[in-house]
């Protein structure tokens, strides 16, 4: 594939293999850009940004509307190069796909809503001459910094409010999934977006990353990824607007009343969805003593019946890590976990980028698998006995993102919801479940703003306040 460049379709000489992570095959090939490259595309997404920020709403909207068209009549196309070119199952492909439809449409219908309202300038002595409003207006141009595991809805995710919002958009996917992004962007200039609003640069992140960050022509940074990069990102931006979603290593609270059918088969998703490869999935879980050897027996069961493979296979349950080296770094955290006396209770073998999903107990607290994100097919089973201890242990790292709590008790849940130092809180459901039109992100190391397209779009335009002071309004 091109990379999107200056309104064009732009091939380079040097090239960047984008590979099956099952069969390490070679799918396709993308430029690698460069220094050169990062220049000529903050100069076209200014331009670009002249030409969309005038473009009418309701144009914008159809435009968004007509991208959702063209994606949902090649959902299967869609939904194959997502599970070649990532980690994700083809059944969990064609529910990224089919988001990404609806992200889509969301933002479309989110263009017509950017409010604003009147101000009563009249409510302080001086101000009873003056009338006015105050708009929200796009900011220019987007940065937006794409991660591996979901290639195609969070791409949708940066796109979608930004163009809606009248911004233009330059966009560094992951170097090893950027193909979903650039058949994205093939949709949106099929549906009449002016060329230049969106630049799409592939190349390594190591070598245009800190280039495009320190760029000041940009107005926001839109970034989805790991804690490290996050910090290097606001040590570099600069004076610009930042929105991270930085990951998690979501709690999980099983209470004594828990429908433990249900707990178990939502957490075991939430767990092992993309191979574990997930900010909100599922990794500490606090279970109520009382329950606890029953959820735990029917928790390893169902655990032990995945099936573990080729992606492609409608009847596989979870696809290979996304390199070897992050399922060697996930094998390596088990080894030390157990070194400090944590158990397996299922699986913990690895065969290149194929880890077994894996269920531990007894995971000290000082273990990387307890404290960091492990971004693998892990899940820690932990004891306790009153609420108060599990709302204390899901909130004593330095992350919050998403939480959940199982439990038929109201009190109880409400008492959870409203003391679980976090971003969201699933109440019978998994850290897992998100809806694209909900606000979306975290507290402390998770994050900064938050996504869902209506809260995207708030942070992708300001306030400019009209005020007229005149001469006679009586």
């Amino acid at each position: 594939m091109k990379m999107l460049l200056e309104g064009k379709w732009v091939d380079k000489n040097e090239k960047i293999e984008v590979k099956d992570p099952y069969d390490d095959s070679v799918i396709d090939t993308v430029p690698k850009g460069n220094k050169e490259d990062v220049g000529k595309a903050m100069k076209s997404a200014a331009g670009g940004f002249e030409e969309i920020k005038n473009v009418p709403v309701h144009q914008r909207a159809q435009i968004l509307y007509k991208t959702a068209s063209n994606v949902s009549d090649n959902l299967d196309d869609f939904a194959q190069l997502i599970a070649r070119e990532g980690s994700k199952t083809i059944r969990e492909a064609e529910k990224e796909a089919a988001r990404c439809v609806n992200t889509l449409t969301v933002s479309a219908e989110e263009s017509k809503r950017i409010l604003g309202e009147t101000i009563p300038f009249d409510s302080f002595p001086g101000g009873e001459n003056r009338r006015g409003y105050y708009y929200r207006f796009p900011i220019g141009i987007i940065l937006a910094i794409t991660p591996f595991n979901d290639p195609l809805n969070l791409v949708a995710h940066k796109l979608g409010p930004a163009l809606a919002s009248g911004n233009s958009v330059v966009l560094k996917p992951a170097t090893v999934t950027p193909l979903s992004a650039l058949k994205l962007a093939g949709a949106f200039l099929e549906a009449g977006l002016p060329p230049r609003a969106l630049q799409v640069l592939t190349g390594k992140g190591s070598e245009i990353g800190d280039l495009l960050v320190q760029d000041e022509r940009s107005r926001m940074i839109s970034f989805t990824g790991g804690v490290e990069a996050g910090k290097k990102i606001a040590r570099l931006a600069g004076i610009k607007k930042t929105g991270m979603e930085l990951g998690s290593d979501s709690p999980v609270i099983v209470w004594e009343d828990a429908e433990l059918e249900t707990a178990v088969d939502s957490c075991v998703s939430g767990a092992f969805w993309g191979a574990g490869q997930n900010c909100i999935g599922v990794q500490r879980l606090y279970i109520h003593y009382s329950v606890y050897e029953a959820f735990k027996k029917d928790f390893v069961d169902r655990t032990s019946q995945y099936r573990i493979g080729d992606k492609l296979d409608e009847n596989t349950d979870m696809g290979p890590m996304i390199t070897e080296k992050e399922a060697v770094r996930v094998e390596e955290w088990i080894s030390e976990a157990v070194e400090g006396d944590a158990q397996i209770l299922t699986g913990g073998k690895r065969k290149g980028t194929l880890h077994e999903p894996t269920v531990l107990e007894g995971v000290p607290e000082t273990a990387a698998l307890h404290c960091e994100e492990v971004f693998g097919p892990t899940v820690n089973l932990y004891p306790i006995k009153g609420l108060d201890e599990a709302i204390s242990k899901a909130n004593q790292l330095p992350y919050g993102l998403h939480t959940a709590i199982f439990t038929k008790d109201v009190d109880v849940a409400f008492k959870a919801a409203y003391n679980l130092d976090c971003g969201g809180v699933m109440v019978n459901d998994s850290t897992d479940y998100r809806l694209d039109s909900m606000p979306f992100g975290g507290v402390k190391y998770s994050g900064l703003g938050r996504e869902g397209v209506k809260f995207a779009l708030q942070e992708m335009t300001e306030p400019k306040v009209i005020c007229f002071n005149l001469s006679d309004v009586k």
